[in-house]
């Protein structure tokens, strides 16, 4: 059941209530035709929960921006929804297309700063690699019902590809249920080359003000957790508040190892007491392993990564050299699963919280 302004809907009251179901959920297509935008397309959904994103099918069907209630939940750079002719490959030229977003997809076969693995391609592996400026193909939107659960999906394919090498297809579904704060991301990558392939896959969320302000908090049980230059391993107390803007640009990386529950789920929490409103990601252990987590908190850019991935961000040397570089055989499938969502009050704070660690 919906459950929607303090009431809960069946199926048969809500269709006695509306006119059409687009009047409390749905998901539409839009156009972005200005300036270096061209080409990412657009796809707005909305939930009559509060919940509303936009996603980028020219930008591999991405979550590029998302409120709720008005309130940005996410980080917006100011490249702009970068179309995918404008890609920059090389070095850092990534960069000019990061428009922040909930969700930013890294991979599929390297994720990074610029390397070169010569146990590989042996040539330069730009930023963060290919995947975010794929654009998906066979985008298809949907709202249908599943008892009394009205569920609006948007699904497609996309396929980072070059002759004689690498042919992976990563079949995309996101999907939200009327009523409920969050959504889903579900993820199947295939390799239909006829030779193994490096698999690097991360989800690079940028949480943004309001929800980042100073006081805000991370939550995680991380089993260990160190930090990115030495490999120094630290504590909460080191990266669990969030300070206000600083005046010098600065970047902390933390490479995190969260604790599964009972069920094997990882949970992590961004939590703004003052607002009583936070994040939260949901993820399988055995599909993703670790969590980067990224604090860039410069006056103009103030940003905070929470990244779940089946590697770290940290390249292809530190991956391989820590044990957790991954590979899928010719044919292979792979599977991931994501859930984002809203905390709204100290009630539903208090429960998440009381999960983390169970």
């Amino acid at each position: 059941m919906a459950r929607l302004f303090g009431k809960e809907y069946t199926r048969r009251e809500l269709l006695d209530l509306v006119g059409d179901m687009s009047q409390v959920a749905h998901a539409r297509y839009g156009e972005l035709r200005e300036g270096s935008d061209r080409g990412a397309d657009l796809i707005e959904v909305f939930n009559a929960s509060g919940l509303c994103f936009s996603l980028l099918p020219g930008r591999a069907l991405d979550v590029a921006s998302a409120h709720y209630k008005g309130m940005s939940l996410c980080f917006r750079g100011n490249t702009g929804d970068v179309g995918p002719a404008f890609y920059e490959p090389q070095g850092y030229g990534w960069m000019r297309g990061f428009y922040g977003g909930l969700v930013l997809s890294c991979g599929m076969t390297f994720t990074g700063h610029p390397e070169t693995d010569p146990e590989e391609e042996n040539e330069e592996l730009g930023l963060h690699g290919r995947l975010s400026f794929l654009p998906a193909r066979q985008v298809h939107t949907d709202g249908q019902w599943d008892g009394d659960d009205y569920i609006v999906k948007v699904r497609g394919r996309v396929r980072e590809a070059v002759v004689f090498g690498t042919n992976l297809e990563l079949t995309r579904e996101i999907s939200t249920v009327l009523g409920e704060k969050s959504l889903h991301i579900h993820d199947r990558i295939h390799n239909q080359s006829v030779d193994r392939s490096p698999l690097m896959f991360v989800y690079h969320c940028n949480p943004g003000f309001p929800v980042l302000d100073e006081g805000t908090r991370v939550v995680i049980d991380s089993e260990k957790t160190t930090e990115w230059l030495e490999d120094r391993e630290v504590g909460p107390e080191t990266y669990a508040s969030v300070s206000a803007p600083v005046d010098e640009a600065h970047d902390d990386v933390y490479i995190m190892h969260p604790r599964a529950d009972a069920s094997g789920q990882c949970r992590v929490g961004l939590i703004n007491d003052r607002l009583g409103l936070g994040l939260y990601w949901s993820f399988p252990k055995a599909e993703i392993p670790i969590v980067t987590h990224w604090q860039h908190f410069h006056r103009g850019t103030y940003v905070t990564g929470i990244e779940p991935g089946n590697v770290s961000m940290l390249g292809r040397a530190w991956n391989r050299k820590n044990g957790y570089l991954q590979h899928i055989e010719p044919d292979e499938v792979r599977d991931f699963h994501l859930e984002i969502g809203v905390l709204e009050g100290a009630e539903e704070i208090a429960a998440f919280e009381a999960k983390v660690g169970a």
